[in-house]
């Protein structure tokens, strides 16, 4: 069986979602990130990046969010673009873009407008620029179909949909105003059952959401730095 580690947190959810999805046995395993969790060795010989989420299926680990959506439609057979070369083209380019793009710029923008330290305009302007630039690349992108790859609900449609819930958070409260078509993907999957039984799995468990200096200690060990 399937041994997910996770988090809260939209890589995850992506993940989630997608065992959601296809009814794929799974055991579920908590980390704590705000405790350090993800630094344990245990946790660090699946993932030598100490990042959520990651997975064990038998002997297999499997590592980074995208690779583990890969893997997981590779193993199902669901929820994947057709069986050609331009279809798979376009799949992986737009997975590699909420890979490069969309997830590392939001999580930028996220640590320089709620947790970077002064002086940080530069890096804000930056990261918020950048965060809006890719999402209204999405936007415009779902402006022309119902979903990322047309008429099919896919799991590039879950990996937009990880970082689509925390928009408010990145951009601000008024950013659907400028979104629609991407508010419309997310509203679209929300209605979804396994979108629902996806994010009703953080209940289940007690995560830290308070941010003290031991986690900053942990989350933001590169501060240290700062001190020496």
């Amino acid at each position: 069986m399937i041994k997910f580690y996770y988090h809260p947190s939209p890589n995850p959810l992506k993940i989630a979602l997608y065992l959601e999805e296809t009814g794929l046995p799974y055991e579920l395993v908590p980390v704590d990130t705000r405790k350090g969790e993800q630094h344990a060795p245990a946790f660090v010989a699946i993932n030598p990046n100490a990042k959520t989420p990651a997975m064990l299926d038998g002997d297999t680990r499997v590592f980074d969010s995208t690779a583990m959506l890969l893997y997981l439609a590779e193993k199902s057979g669901q929820f994947v673009c057709a069986d050609t070369p331009e279809a798979r083209a376009e799949m992986y380019s737009w997975l590699m873009f909420v890979a490069t793009g969309i997830g590392p710029y939001c999580g930028q923008a996220v640590h320089f407008k709620h947790y970077a330290p002064e002086p940080k305009d530069y890096a804000v302007n930056r990261y918020d620029f950048e965060a809006w630039r890719h999402w209204k690349i999405i936007n415009a992108h779902l402006a022309e179909r119902t979903w990322m790859l047309g008429d099919n609900y896919t799991l590039v449609d879950m990996a937009v949909w990880g970082w689509a819930r925390v928009i408010p958070f990145v951009l601000g409260a008024e950013a659907w105003a400028e979104l629609p078509h991407v508010k419309r993907l997310l509203d679209a999957i929300n209605a979804r059952p396994a979108a629902q039984r996806a994010e009703a799995i953080k209940a289940q468990y007690t995560f830290k959401t308070e941010m003290d200096d031991a986690s900053r200690q942990v989350l933001f060990p590169q501060n240290a730095r700062l001190k020496a």
